[in-house]
């Protein structure tokens, strides 16, 4: 690719972020939208790093990634198995990241609205396990939190988020093949049809 080509690429890409990211807060449809979030996924992961050798970040369609992490006790929990037959939305975030604390109550109302055999929704904080549970003191949720460091080749690289955009989700079905990615927050009420492709 010649340079001059390489830097229009990089000025469409560096647009199209900034438009998706002048919806961020607002929710626009562009982010609620499957097409939406695959252009913004594609986007993203061409302006990403390359990450580590060995890392392959996921794409929809592909089996999840096996993944062991602590729970805020210290016990792994290998999101591989042990939700197993059910289908999984795995939601990264931290404590500092605005979005993500804006979003909770509404992953924790989704959550409690599953029952036994629904999605289960599980936290994936790239944080401390100190940051983690001071923030889980002044805003609770009920749904499991496991722990990860951040970088190259945290946990969410490996669920396809190439560029280590918070919060982020992913929804694997019950057969345990990614379904969909999301960069960015749920709005009030979206994750309901955003999770219906797991049923």
């Amino acid at each position: 690719m010649s340079p001059r080509v390489r830097v229009l690429w990089v000025v469409v890409v560096a647009g199209a972020l900034g438009l998706a990211a002048s919806y961020w807060y607002e929710g626009g449809p562009l982010l609620r939208s499957d097409a939406g979030q695959r252009a913004l996924q594609a986007a993203a992961s061409a302006t990403a790093a390359k990450p580590p050798a060995g890392v392959v970040p996921a794409q929809p369609g592909e089996a999840m990634p096996a993944i062991r992490l602590p729970d805020l006790q210290g016990k792994p929990v290998d999101l591989k198995t042990a939700f197993q037959g059910r289908p999984l939305l795995i939601n990264v975030w931290a404590s500092w990241c605005g979005p993500c604390i804006k979003e909770m109550p509404e992953l924790d109302r989704f959550a409690q609205a599953q029952g036994e055999h629904g999605v289960q929704v599980v936290g994936l904080a790239l944080d401390t396990p100190e940051g983690v549970r001071e923030f889980l003191d002044k805003v609770p949720v009920r749904y499991p939190i496991v722990l990860d460091t951040p970088g190259p080749a945290d946990a969410s690289v490996w669920l396809g988020n190439a560029k280590g955009v918070l919060p982020y989700t992913v929804l694997v079905g019950a057969d345990g093949r990614i379904l969909k990615q999301k960069i960015g927050p749920f709005v009030e009420g979206e994750i309901d049809d955003w999770a219906h492709a797991a049923h």
